[in-house]
C-alpha cells in the first residue's frame, strides 16, 4: 500500500498542489468507502470519494513503462495505493471484487491521465503515450472496509456475469474508441460521473 504526500510546484496542476507522489506505507491501513487512511489527495473534484477510493496499478505493466522510459519507478510511482502483482487489472470486469486482507474492493472507473501526472514525471508527451499504451489501472470502490498491507494475497472473489465491459475498453472507450461507450451503460457498477458522461455523448 502507498500513501501519497504533498507536492508543490507549477507543474501540480491549476491548484499547485497534488497528493499524486505516493510512497510505501510503514504498516498496515485502512481502505474506507471514501478513501485511504493517511492518504493525502488535494484535487478532491477529480480524486478520491466513493467511486475513486483507492487507484491500482500493476506491477507488470509499471515495469514495462521503467523499460519504456529506461527509469525506476517504485510503488506508488503511478500515483496508486495499491501496487499489485499477478492481477490482469486490464483485463479485469467492471464491477469485479477483490478481497484483499480484511478489505474487499469493486472495480469501479480507470484513470484518465493529466497534465499533473505528466509534470510529476516529466514527460511532456506522456498523456498521449499513456493514452496510446491504453493500461490505464483501475479506480476502486471499497464495499468492506478493513485494513491491508504489503504482500497480501488479493483473491477475486465475483466477477459479472450480465456484461463482459473490462477496464482496457472502459479506458478506450472514454479516450480513442467512442464506438464502444454503449458498452459502458451495460456496466451497472461503472462509476456514476462514467455514466452520466457515457450517456450524454451516446445520446
Amino acid at each position: 500500500m502507498n500513501l501519497g504526500v504533498e507536492r508543490t510546484g507549477e507543474w501540480a496542476g491549476s491548484l499547485k498542489r497534488t497528493g499524486i507522489d505516493k510512497r510505501p506505507a510503514g504498516g498496515r491501513v485502512m481502505l474506507r468507502r471514501l478513501g485511504v487512511d493517511g492518504d493525502v489527495i488535494i484535487d478532491m473534484k477529480n480524486h478520491g470519494g466513493e467511486d475513486q477510493a483507492v487507484y491500482a496499478y500493476a506491477r507488470e505493466d509499471a515495469a514495462w513503462w521503467a523499460k519504456e522510459l529506461d527509469r525506476e519507478i517504485a510503488p506508488g510511482g503511478f500515483g496508486e495505493n495499491l501496487s499489485t502483482s499477478g492481477l490482469d487489472i486490464t483485463g479485469a470486469l467492471i464491477g469485479e471484487r477483490w478481497a484483499i486482507g480484511d478489505a474487499v474492493v469493486e472495480v469501479a472507473s480507470v484513470r484518465i491521465p493529466c497534465r499533473t501526472f505528466a509534470g510529476f514525471w516529466d514527460v511532456k508527451d506522456l498523456i498521449k503515450r499513456f493514452t496510446n499504451r491504453a493500461v490505464p489501472g483501475a479506480y476502486l470502490r471499497v464495499i468492506e472496509e478493513g485494513a491491508v498491507g504489503a504482500g497480501d494475497a488479493i483473491e477475486v472473489v465475483h466477477r459479472p456475469v450480465e456484461h463482459d465491459l473490462t477496464v482496457g475498453e472502459l479506458f478506450r472507450a472514454l479516450t480513442t474508441e467512442p464506438e464502444l461507450l454503449p458498452k459502458v451503460l451495460t456496466a451497472s457498477a461503472v462509476a456514476a460521473n462514467v455514466r452520466e458522461k457515457a450517456e450524454k455523448r451516446v445520446g
